[in-house]
């Protein structure tokens, strides 16, 4: 009969204020499946997301109107008391999308 399998060693990374990986326990993770340009839908979606226990959230940052929405969703989650780190999930331009949009790369944790 088999066991568990054994946790491979990896490097522990912070993303913010989260431990993912090393010794850190299992985090648990959800991504949104709103328009991310939607700011209203994607702000209650992670609100929804966070009381439902993850820990991390990712978004999709697709293009510029999604990059744009990225710093508002981080301000308009913080006035709302909701500090769970944001995680850009990003779709074949993420360097342009981060270069024309530094307040995008300044509001996501990862």
């Amino acid at each position: 009969m088999a066991g568990p399998a054994m946790r491979r060693q990896a490097v522990g990374v912070n993303v913010g204020g989260v431990m993912v990986g090393g010794g850190a326990p299992i985090v648990v993770q959800s991504m949104t499946n709103t328009d991310t340009a939607d700011i209203e839908a994607t702000v209650r979606q992670v609100m929804a997301l966070a009381r439902a226990g993850s820990e991390i959230v990712r978004i999709t940052v697709d293009r510029d109107e999604a990059a744009a929405a990225v710093p508002i969703i981080r301000d308009r989650l913080a006035v709302l008391g909701y500090d769970v780190p944001l995680v850009g999930d990003f779709h074949y331009i993420g360097h342009k999308l981060l270069t024309d949009h530094p307040a995008c790369a300044e509001a996501l944790a990862k």
